[in-house]
């Protein structure tokens, strides 16, 4: 069962109560609530009082990384919350990739443009790619919140390595190391001795070749060599951004072959080696004992206790104080997905990279922000009623409110609506996996809704 926070009188953190004993004091009229999406309620009569130890246990991941709470009383170790923090990493790579090819395209045309000032830049120390420091600083972010809403008196992180050459070849062993995949090649000599210098969709040779990448770049695709492929210019043009199995299903042996040779993308690992060290480094600042623990350690201690896999169960078995903790693998925990705070482009544009729309004036309009948690109470007219949910602001002052049940509600006035909780550019659903976008209505059915500035989804009283 997940606990409810506590805070007194004065803001203070205090120990988390059982659902029952919060619903007692909301209706005793002893507190009130202070946050909705993660249930968080202060308490009008009490300050101070006693509390147990609590670490915050941490399974970073590269998509999705595990937080939990772990209480440690007389009786043992056992988990008070639990949630899974979904990053937007991805997103911000396909943006920032559309972003450099507006800009790239803007730059080749016979137009007024500013010349490029990457040359003279340099990277400070530690820098990281934006798709990775998003999953650092959402973490951090999350760690001071819930050191904010909880007495966390320690913290514990895995602290994963992979190693990407022992997953592509389980056999390599000492100087091979050092050599690395393409000692004593070119890239592109590599490319043809390994698919023997002919076309690989249609065998063609004695004739030019490119190289193709099997997975597009428009996909998702990466520059690794086991992503390259040899075509010649007519395959190469028909086969475009299409993917490799729509493009030869008409040829499945010549597909299996090919799929055989492209090996698994490395990148999830490769990000989870990259931002390690750093999120270790920025925890450490916040003074607070840092335990940390290896995944071998955190996948013992786990099959010892029989628990099933699970992000935030990692996060729970991580290492030394993860061999004994007491926690229930069906408890519903919240899903939190990463979402942004809106978008920072002064208006939108087309796909030659021209403006469509009108520079925007204000995100706030009469006080509401896209996203904002609202109470709607219209008198009159043919739209009377009691909404709550999220709003979509407009400029003219009348909003749109999107319903539990996927309704549209448009044209509200903002004179009508009350904010019940601010965006805070976050995605909250109750469940045991992370819900798609064509189930979102029966995600939300729980009183813990989204939060997010760029999408609002909402529900209807």
């Amino acid at each position: 069962m997940q606990r409810v926070f506590v805070l007194d009188a004065t803001g203070e953190a205090l120990m988390p109560c059982h659902p029952a004993r919060a619903r007692k004091l909301l209706k005793a009229g002893r507190a009130v609530v202070v946050h909705q999406q993660l249930f968080t309620i202060k308490l009008l009569d009490r300050v101070g009082g006693e509390t147990q130890p609590v670490m915050l246990k941490l399974d970073p991941g590269s998509r999705v990384s595990g937080l939990v709470l772990v209480g440690h009383f007389a009786r043992g170790a056992e988990v008070l919350w639990a949630g899974e923090l979904t990053h937007r990493g991805p997103a911000i790579r396909d943006n920032l990739t559309q972003r450099a090819s507006v800009r790239r395209s803007r730059r080749s045309r016979k137009t007024r443009y500013r010349k490029p000032r990457f040359l003279h830049r340099r990277r400070r120390a530690g820098w990281l790619a934006p798709s990775l420091q998003s999953r650092v600083d959402n973490i951090l972010s999350w760690v001071r919140r819930l050191r904010g809403w909880c007495p966390v008196s320690g913290l514990a992180m895995e602290l994963v390595r992979f190693d990407t050459q022992l997953l592509q070849n389980p056999e390599i062993s000492g100087v091979e190391y050092q050599q690395g995949t393409l000692h004593g090649y070119e890239v592109r000599e590599y490319v043809l001795e390994k698919w023997g210098r002919q076309c690989a969709y249609c065998d063609a040779t004695g004739v030019a070749l490119q190289v193709e990448h099997i997975q597009a770049r428009t996909a998702g695709g990466s520059h690794r060599v086991s992503n390259l492929t040899l075509a010649c210019e007519d395959c190469n043009q028909a086969k475009g951004s299409q993917d490799i199995r729509t493009f030869l299903a008409h040829d499945p042996p010549r597909l299996a072959r090919i799929l055989a040779q492209a090996q698994t993308p490395l990148r999830d690992a490769a990000a989870v080696n990259s931002t390690r060290w750093a999120l270790y480094e920025a925890l450490q600042v916040m003074e607070l004992p840092l335990e940390g623990g290896t995944g071998g350690r955190t996948k013992y201690n786990r099959t010892q206790q029989a628990y099933p896999k699970a992000h935030w169960v990692d996060a729970a078995c991580v290492g030394v104080s993860g061999a004994q903790v007491a926690l229930d693998p069906a408890m519903p925990i919240l899903q939190i997905k990463a979402m942004g705070r809106g978008s920072r482009q002064m208006c939108r544009m087309d796909k030659y990279g021209f403006p469509r729309t009108g520079p925007k004036r204000f995100k706030r309009v009469q006080g509401f922000q896209t996203g904002d948690l609202v109470v709607a109470v219209v008198l009159t007219g043919k739209k009377a009623g009691r909404y709550v949910g999220r709003v979509a602001v407009r400029a003219s002052g009348y909003f749109n409110i999107l319903t539990r049940q996927g309704t549209l509600v448009q044209g509200i006035p903002a004179r009508c609506c009350r904010v019940q909780q601010r965006a805070d550019g976050y995605h909250y659903a109750i469940g045991p996996v992370w819900c798609d976008e064509a189930s979102l209505p029966q995600c939300l059915a729980s009183p813990l809704l989204s939060s997010s500035g760029s999408k609002p989804e909402v529900s209807r009283s």
